[in-house]
């Protein structure tokens, strides 16, 4: 039996707003509230809800042969709550159907796993408690953010209790190896990878409206005999993609959405391909091989490296000046200065930033809201700057806080100590005055029976 694994990525950052040199010390409002409201309110209805709506109804016709793959991001999935609660509902009707599994990930959507061990495992436990509370489930396979995936990272996930990771099908790890079976890890052969398909995925996610692709334009029928052309030894095809691809990137007008409800009954009519959950694949599967992958891998650009975030100067001084200050960010002990700092971790503010103009120029000048990336820098570093001031301020009132503590607890020793004596003082007042009055009553009964 072939497996077919939909799986859509959701995520909205939490957008800073235009934050200039002047205001560094006078305020300390870093996001625009206006925009992530209206780009929120904007792709729910042109996206998640249109697409929300395709699905469950697949999955009523179809019944247990569609299923479907999410993760949600922890701030995508706040951003619903304050914006768009109806995009929550339609999710929580997708979950009560049983044939939708949530996958766990980094709750901001960070690249913590590359610099914090201990805030990794924060934010992906956050994220799982969030799913399991909002969706009723409790998350068993796990993407992180980006796909990002190395060997290390692999053995942080397996330890936090996860068996299955998904990634992406890099082909310089790959190399002859096919991306459509299940692999596990070199240096934990517990832990299952399942990898994306690229070709197969972007071929949706990014040709599907470019006209000068020689495949243009793409119906399920001639996508459903792609599917059936692929090797005999094929044994799941994972398609992994952002969920805007449907109505925000590709858009209605090009003819997604009628793609996207006829594709699932196209693959279940006329291939022997089964769509199943990632869980379902991962146990009924036996893994190949081991994947040695010493060096981080993601989904992006040509080279499937982490240059897409980190891989200019720029970057790197924003990413590490942001983690320098984690200690005494917690030591701070106040939680919107903590959840400040992981808003400030999502991947998305490094992407913004990034100078790749080769190949791959026109991905990334399409997902940025700056004119360049040293706009995006110079803005981003301007809120970092008031954040640690922010930041100081509030350690240095916890660490003199600190100092008096030991001198408030003697005062009050001393307090409870002298309490104490005239408590003792007051009691053995109250006994000689009773003595002494019982004395003088003994007195006088005695001069009466004189």
């Amino acid at each position: 039996m072939k497996h077919i694994c939909l799986y859509f990525h959701v995520h909205q950052p939490y957008r800073l707003r235009t934050y200039r040199f002047f205001d560094i010390g006078n305020s300390h409002e870093y996001f625009d509230d206006y925009a992530n409201s209206f780009i929120m309110q904007q792709i729910a209805e042109k996206c998640y809800l249109p697409a929300n709506k395709i699905l469950l109804e697949n999955i009523k016709k179809h019944g247990n042969k569609f299923k479907v793959n999410f993760s949600i991001s922890g701030i995508a999935l706040e951003q619903f709550e304050l914006y768009a609660p109806e995009v929550i509902e339609s999710f929580k009707k997708l979950a009560n159907t049983g044939a939708v599994e949530f996958l766990a990930e980094t709750y901001y959507h960070s690249l913590s796993s590359l610099k914090s061990k201990s805030e990794f495992k924060k934010q992906v436990k956050m994220h799982s408690e969030k799913i399991e509370k909002l969706f009723g489930q409790k998350p068993k396979v796990f993407r992180n953010t980006e796909l990002i995936y190395s060997d290390d990272i692999g053995n942080m996930v397996f330890d936090m209790g996860y068996k299955t990771m998904i990634t992406e099908g890099a082909k310089h790890v790959l190399g002859w190896k096919s991306p459509n079976l299940m692999y596990c890890s070199a240096a934990n052969p517990k832990l299952k990878l399942l990898l994306k398909n690229f070709q197969l995925s972007d071929d949706i996610a990014f040709r599907f409206s470019e006209k000068r692709w020689s495949e243009w334009p793409l119906t399920t029928e001639k996508y459903t005999k792609w599917l059936n052309a692929l090797s005999p030894k094929t044994e799941v095809v994972n398609l992994f993609m952002d969920y805007e691809t449907f109505g925000e990137h590709q858009w209605a007008e090009t003819g997604i959405f009628d793609f996207l409800n006829a594709l699932p009954g196209s693959i279940i009519k006329s291939s022997d391909y089964s769509f199943s959950t990632l869980s379902e694949v991962s146990n009924s599967l036996q893994t190949v091989s081991p994947l040695h992958i010493p060096y981080p891998i993601s989904w992006a650009d040509e080279e499937r490296d982490l240059t897409a975030w980190l891989g200019n100067e720029l970057q790197d001084e924003a990413f590490n000046k942001l983690y320098s200050i984690e200690d005494k960010v917690k030591k701070c002990n106040d939680e919107e200065i903590i959840k400040m700092w992981r808003y400030l971790q999502t991947s998305d503010n490094f992407y913004y930033m990034c100078t790749k103009w080769f190949s791959d120029g026109e991905v990334h000048k399409y997902f940025n809201p700056y004119n360049s990336p040293y706009e995006a820098f110079i803005n981003y570093m301007n809120v970092l700057s008031d954040f640690i001031i922010l930041v100081d301020e509030k350690y240095k009132i916890n660490e003199n806080q600190s100092k008096k503590a030991p001198g408030l607890k003697e005062e009050k020793s001393a307090s409870v100590k002298a309490k104490k004596t005239v408590t003792k003082k007051t009691t053995a007042k109250k006994t000689t005055t009773k003595k002494a009055t019982s004395k003088k009553a003994k007195t006088k009964k005695a001069s009466v029976k004189k």
